[in-house]
């Protein structure tokens, strides 16, 4: 046995795992990012880079263990909206960033769905919405906007600097689900550590393992009150083709991921260096 970074007791086997899920009742989906292969042989480390679901619901005990994870830096990805009507428990003292990625979306699904883990009555709405596939429509169109959206640019580019500034303490980056607007962040983040494209699918559709299972009562309630909630998960899951839509945006505005890195979020070949020398071990 060997105890990790949040003092939890796990076997040689479960530290060897990347993409590490902390179980905490009131943050579903924690996971650290640590633990993935690089191009060069290396690994990111362990330890530094977390992400999950909002903190509007931690419980004291959680929080607790959370600030053991010695996080110092907070990625808010979430609307203006969404931090007022849900604002993040205090866990410390961290510097908290909020970067509204949907600041200039006509259309901001992700950050709907708030509306609809409040309020799962808004079933005709959604019904009609939904149905005939729509769902996959719109979450398709939300990716590719954290690509050439504005505030998708500024909040994505201000992340990057902020990484490139971090020291060695850990930080945390979450939206509501903690699995588009951050999945995408941490896609951003592999990518520019040399992670293979398939582990970072790998990791990215870790989210389906760890967050669905916790919406099963809400899907319950939204069958209840005369939803269908196969028309639900397209939103509340993930989906390999949604960050396929944000890599193809990226390869036809800025020629791939090394354009877009490099034209759109200011990583040049330096600052690759200088982040892999910060979180790759």
């Amino acid at each position: 046995m060997m105890t990790d970074m949040a003092g939890e007791q796990v076997t040689a086997g479960e530290q060897a795992q990347p993409g590490q899920l902390i179980e905490l009742a009131t943050l579903p989906n924690l996971r650290d990012v640590g633990g993935w292969p690089t191009a060069d042989g290396r690994i990111v480390r362990r330890g530094m880079v977390f992400r999950s679901t909002a903190l509007h619901s931690l419980s004291d005990d959680d929080s607790e263990h959370l600030q053991s994870l010695n996080i110092t830096t907070i990625y808010d990805l979430r609307t203006a909206k969404e931090r007022t009507e849900a604002p993040d428990a205090p866990i410390g003292e961290q510097a908290n960033l909020s970067l509204d990625v949907l600041a200039d979306a006509d259309k901001d699904i992700p950050a709907k769905l708030h509306e609809v883990l409040v309020d799962p009555a808004v079933v005709a709405q959604m019904n009609i919405e939904l149905a005939g596939g729509k769902a996959v429509g719109h979450m398709s169109e939300s990716y590719r906007h954290y690509v050439t959206l504005p505030s998708a640019i500024r909040s994505y580019r201000r992340m990057v600097d902020g990484l490139l500034g971090q020291d060695s303490a850990a930080l945390l980056i979450h939206c509501t689900t903690g699995k588009d607007r951050t999945g995408w962040a941490t896609a951003v983040l592999l990518s520019a550590l040399g992670v293979a494209r398939e582990d970072i699918y790998r990791e990215y559709l870790l989210t389906n393992d760890h967050l669905l299972p916790t919406f099963d009562g809400l899907f319950a309630k939204f069958e209840q009150a005369g939803g269908d909630p196969d028309l639900l998960r397209p939103l509340l899951g993930v989906d390999a083709r949604y960050l396929d839509q944000s890599f193809a945006e990226a390869e036809r505005v800025w020629g791939g991921m090394d354009g877009y890195l490099t034209g759109c979020l200011g990583l040049d070949d330096q600052a690759r260096g200088t982040l892999r020398d910060r979180f790759l071990a």
